[in-house]
């Protein structure tokens, strides 16, 4: 893979605490790369250093080939939205967008009339002229995105610019986002505590967990393949199963509470070793009754969260938590301390880690 933005060996350390520790990455040319992680987790101290706001204590940063090692922020040609936005209260939206070009010397018609297109470009034709009080949430938003990307930078920077909207805002500014991103063709990192936005938006993603990167992938290789229990556990919900390889051979591992268990064949577990296994809620079918071909055990109803479309069932099978997720109009079929059978398939089971 071609690199346009690689970060080597970035390492922050503030005294004794270690922020990120030895973090490598590459990414491509246009690509759009979420950082995901909780808080806490180095996401953004990562993105500070590529901005050039935090200075990492180790390793290197390089855009097209040239270090950004000694540059000031504003010498870097990158882009940033921030959570606040940071738009001048007395500037207009146009005023607004001008302001890093004003700062770069062009001409102060010509200057205003790329504004009023970068404007167009975010959906506010015809905005130039109001002040940020005079717009939404969202309106402000898109004024500093197009300030972010009036200058035509090497690299847009996002940080956690959803934060502050409501959730219908909110995944209307991810799908416009995407959009602009596509059609402009620049390379872009987003930072997220948010799993869906990064699931939805992303090429790429980056999961951050006390300062080391646990995994980066397409949001499908996550969901369905994640390398750490970490991930397995933190991008969408699972069954986190630990058992003991029985026979590797077949694929054959056991677990005290449900016993046998099949798993797709890997080359991760060998005979006697201890392993993590991961089911997603979906891939288990709820039934009165136990179905033929398929693993089954019986498992007592504690809690049924309904979200209309779909619910959330959630019960034990002896110590062993069982989440499963069902079609709302399926649920009716049990309920709350009640006893059910599910089931699951050998495919359905992916190995984790040892």
């Amino acid at each position: 893979m071609s690199s346009y933005l690689q970060l080597s060996g970035i390492s922050k350390n503030y005294g004794q605490f270690t922020a990120l520790e030895a973090v490598d990455l590459d990414i491509k040319k246009g690509e759009f790369v979420t950082f995901l992680g909780p808080s806490g987790s180095g996401k953004t101290t990562t993105l500070m250093i590529v901005a050039g706001f935090e200075t990492a204590t180790s390793g290197s940063v390089n855009v097209a080939g040239k270090s950004l090692f000694g540059l000031a922020p504003h010498e870097r040609n990158i882009g940033i939205v921030f959570q606040n936005y940071g738009l001048f209260p007395h500037k207009t939206a146009a005023q607004n967008v001008y302001f890093p070009l004003q700062m770069r010397g062009w001409d102060k018609a010509k200057g205003l009339r790329r504004a009023e297109e970068m404007l167009e470009l975010v959906g506010l034709n015809g905005f130039g002229h109001r002040h940020p009080k005079e717009l939404s949430g969202g309106q402000q938003q898109r004024v500093a995105l197009a300030r972010a990307l009036v200058f035509e930078p090497s690299l847009l920077l996002l940080d956690e610019p959803l934060g502050a909207l409501d959730k219908n805002l909110r995944e209307q500014m991810q799908i416009e986002i995407k959009r602009i991103q596509r059609a402009l063709g620049v390379t872009t990192i987003f930072v997220t505590h948010d799993q869906s936005e990064a699931m939805s938006m992303s090429d790429r993603i980056v999961v951050f967990e006390k300062g080391r990167v646990q995994q980066v992938a397409t949001p499908l290789e996550l969901y369905h393949k994640p390398e750490t229990r970490f991930v397995a556990g933190f991008i969408g919900e699972s069954n986190l199963i630990e058992a003991m390889v029985s026979d590797a051979a077949k694929g054959e591992a056991g677990n005290v509470a449900l016993g046998k268990v099949e798993y797709a064949l890997t080359d991760k577990a060998a005979n006697g070793s201890a392993v993590t296994l991961m089911i997603r809620p979906e891939h288990i079918k709820l039934s009165r009754n136990p179905i033929e071909g398929r693993k089954n055990v019986r498992m007592t109803v504690e809690t049924i969260v309904n979200y209309g479309d779909n619910a959330l069932v959630i019960g034990c099978v002896g110590d062993q938590q069982m989440r499963v997720r069902v079609l709302g109009a399926d649920v009716v079929i049990i309920q709350e301390g009640e006893t059910c059978c599910i089931s699951w398939t050998r495919d359905s089971v992916y190995v984790v880690a040892q």
